[in-house]
């Protein structure tokens, strides 16, 4: 396995800064022991109540302080004593808890969740965060987060038009403490060399004024996969200042960086490889004769082999690495009896280097956005209340991006690694632009060098862009009888968007353009109580929202404009669902049936237009010394009388049929760009059922078990239905042993069954007749905590 050799440098900076903040926290504490007369040390694993979703307040996307009976929407919080037991550590980790986030791998570097078939939008303390393009970006740290909220649907109109619509996950911050002073260190090791250690320490600087929270991470794990490893750093800070009783303002950021491996699984995905791990070996050819992986080449096969689900499409001198920081500001005062006001301010920055010896390339030299967001909110009385938000957000990116000569069929992944590697014909060069010597991009415009009125470079999501966001948001609640209550939503949005080539061909004048317009939300839901224990609610909404590309940037398309289609997309939302959670019993259940239109960004740049409808429910059980989670979904997600595309029409296209004992090939060639005409076929790569279920027991006061398991029903890999993932199940187990209140320690094994599943390497169903990723085998985590 190769290692970056910066590797040894960071774990030199990460150890420095452990044994720093250790040192800090120790000192702090006994400085501040005298006047502080209780140091409140919490044990995450031992009350099983706190797994409940009725004890989590939900502050941010429909008002602050609510609890999951009080929102009209298909919610699910994840507190940190449940990300904690169910070891949650990626956006995919959540499927185990919410229902209807089954997600693709995202080239096995998840940046974005899955909610009801689509991409969804990342959220932190109600803002957007820069996030991938198409699920394949930057990995999240969790080391700033103590609750994930997943929230079915569109965005709310205090959150403004966005591009993914699906649902959204709102991560809320770690908050320092200005009463309560703790801190804990954990480390963890797994298999394949995988190592993670952490220390958070919150302290009171002035009681019941000020506080400050630090948290550390460090992970550096060995991968189960070829040449694949992941190295990250996460520095995070928050400060709690509360001068009198009528304000506060809690101010936290995060510093990142990380290199990881783009990881694009097994190629040539038949049934055989998904029933019984056979893959066809033998490299592609093109047309001219040539063995490096290009557009139309075709496989002859030559034998069929068992495949080692290790032998994935990485490449050990590929490059991936990215750094981002992060701010955020959340100001509230109570201005008077009737009025609150609520700032909250964001900031971030990014920078990202992906350069692979396929040929792919994505840089972001530089990705800035700033937001702030003003919330009053006013109550008329008891019954009425409306809030009115004042929105701007500014974006820019700087990005060179190149992916119009990757090939993924024709490379036989059991021959020599120089079977993977694209270098590129002085053909294709002449279509790119040389960013640095050796690295070649695409122009962020198109030109006609030889005047024959025809387009001469490759255009991919190279860009210098920026857009400038103004909104303007009124929500208006009502409680009209104890039982009968309603919100009201508007929105309108303003965009003031600019792009230009940041690469033009040398003689060409950079092609610019720009584009304003004007985007409308609105929603409406009605909550109406049955019992004091069942309430029912309805919801809709509408909105019109963006398609943007890397780091939420805008390109130019191939005429040299921004095209309108990539605004005013329209997606709708109409949501029914009842909210059980009785006052005198452990139990939470609710259940929602939605039907959702949406459209969706594919990997050139077009939209397709998506409709879902189905089913969700979920049920939680907690005690003092018990608790249990199920949910489960169905969820039918069908191409709305609109178009798609793949890579290849199927996986049959890239052989020939000289060996049709082996594979009755069509000899198209691979890859062959395939659009498919207008239709209503069911979306490739999503399960139409899935079930999850999880609990936990303290068999004894100190000991505690629990488990995990997910189903999921087969479903198509591609369009047209050639290759099925059949169903599909993984069990985990965990136990954790407190050998005094403050120290505990935790193992657990993930697909103890050792099952070999598989899942689509890509959101959209581009990939599915190409690639697929072969999930881990059964792995065990040990993880040693101690509270001081």
């Amino acid at each position: 396995m190769r290692r970056n050799s910066s590797t040894p440098r960071h774990s030199l900076v990460a150890l420095s800064i452990l044994l720093s903040l250790f040192c800090f926290t120790v000192a702090a504490q006994q400085t501040t022991e005298a006047s502080i007369e209780v140091i409140k040390v919490t044990d995450s694993g031992s009350n099983a109540s706190l797994m409940s979703p009725k004890e989590a307040l939900i502050n941010g996307p429909f008002g602050d302080g609510l609890t999951i009976e009080d929102i009209p929407r298909s919610i699910t919080p994840i507190s940190a004593q449940m990300m904690e037991a169910l070891n949650i550590t990626t956006l995919q980790d959540i499927l185990a808890v919410s229902p209807n986030t089954y997600a693709a791998t995202g080239f096995g570097a998840p940046s974005l969740p899955t909610i009801r078939g689509q991409l969804g939008e990342l959220l932190q303390d109600g803002v957007r965060r820069q996030a991938g393009n198409n699920g394949f970006g930057v990995p999240l740290s969790f080391n700033a987060i103590e609750q994930i909220d997943v929230v079915k649907g569109p965005p709310p109109v205090l959150f403004g038009t966005s591009q993914r619509n699906g649902g959204f996950v709102n991560l809320q911050s770690k908050r320092a403490s200005i009463t309560e002073q703790d801190s804990q260190f954990s480390v963890s090791a797994g298999r394949w060399d995988s190592y993670r250690a952490q220390i958070d320490t919150s302290m009171v600087l002035v009681k019941n004024k000020s506080g400050l929270r630090l948290s550390y991470e460090r992970i550096d794990n060995g991968d189960f996969y070829d040449f694949s490893s992941y190295q990250s750093d996460s520095l995070y800070g928050a400060l709690l200042f509360v001068p009198d009783s009528d304000s506060s303002w809690n101010i936290n950021f995060e510093y990142y960086d990380v290199q990881f491996t783009d990881n694009a699984g097994i190629n040539r995905p038949t049934q055989n490889l998904i029933d019984n791990g056979l893959y066809i070996t033998g490299q592609g050819v093109q047309a001219n004769g040539s063995f490096i992986p290009g557009a139309g080449a075709i496989i002859s096969p030559t034998a069929q082999i068992v495949i080692d689900r290790s032998r994935v499409f990485t490449d050990p001198d590929n490059i991936n690495n990215a750094t981002t920081f992060l701010m955020h500001s959340i100001y509230r005062r109570q201005l008077n009896d009737r009025i609150n006001l609520k700032n909250t301010t964001y900031y971030q920055h990014l920078e990202r280097e992906g350069i692979a010896q396929n040929s792919f390339v994505e840089i972001i030299d530089a990705a800035k956005t700033a937001q702030n967001r003003t919330e009053l909110a006013y109550s008329w009385n008891d019954n009425q209340q409306s809030i009115l938000a004042i929105d701007v957000r500014y974006n820019s990116v700087l990005g060179y991006s190149q992916f119009t000569t990757e090939a993924d069929a024709p490379i036989d992944l059991t021959g020599p690694i120089t079977n993977r590697r694209i270098p590129l014909t002085n053909t294709q060069q002449d279509r790119l632009v040389e960013l640095r010597p050796g690295v070649f991009v695409s122009p962020g415009g198109q030109y006609d060098i030889n005047g024959d009125g025809m387009g001469d470079f490759s255009l991919s999501d190279t860009t210098d862009s920026s857009s400038l966001q103004t909104g303007l948001a009124v929500q208006h609640d009502s409680k009209w009888t104890d039982d009968l209550s309603t919100s009201i939503g508007l929105r309108l949005d303003y965009y003031d968007v600019n792009a230009q080539d940041p690469i033009a061909p040398r003689g060409q004048i950079a092609a610019y353009d720009s584009i304003n317009d004007m985007l409308l939300s609105r929603q409406i839901s009605v909550t109406y109580t049955i019992t004091p224990s069942l309430t029912s609610y309805l919801a809709t909404s509408y909105n019109e929202a963006t398609s943007n590309s890397m780091a939420g940037g805008n390109t130019l398309s191939g005429d040299n404009t921004i095209s309108e289609l990539n605004f005013a997309t329209d997606n709708s939302l109409f949501e029914v669902g009842l909210k059980y959670a009785p006052d005198d019993s452990g139990w939470y259940i609710d259940g929602a049936w939605f039907n959702q239109k949406r459209s969706q960004r594919n990997r050139d740049g077009s939209n397709t237009g998506i409709r879902s409808t189905g089913l969700e429910v979920q049920a939680f059980y907690s005690a003092e010394r018990f608790w249990l989670n199920a949910g489960y979904t169905y969820v039918d997600v069908r191409y709305d009388n609109s178009g798609a595309s793949q890579e290849s029409r199927q996986v049959a296209d890239a052989f020939d049929n000289s060996r049709p004992d082996i594979i009755q090939g069509t000899a198209l060639g691979s890859p062959n760009f395939t659009p498919f005409p207008e239709s209503t076929n069911r979306l490739q790569g999503i399960p139409q059922q899935s079930l999850g279920l999880s609990a936990g027991v303290n068999i004894k006061e100190h000991w505690t078990i629990g488990f995990s398991g997910i189903y999921t029903k087969s479903y198509p890999l591609d369009f047209l239905a050639t290759v099925m993932i059949r169903d599909q199940v993984t069990l985990n187990v965990n136990t954790r042993y407190m050998f005094s209140e403050r120290l505990a320690l935790r193992f657990a094994l993930t697909n103890i069954t050792n099952e070999k599943n598989w899942r689509p390497v890509f959101e959209g169903g581009f990939f599915g007749s190409t690639l697929v990723f072969p999930e881990l085998p059964i792995h065990g985590e040990v993880k040693l905590t101690y509270s001081f």
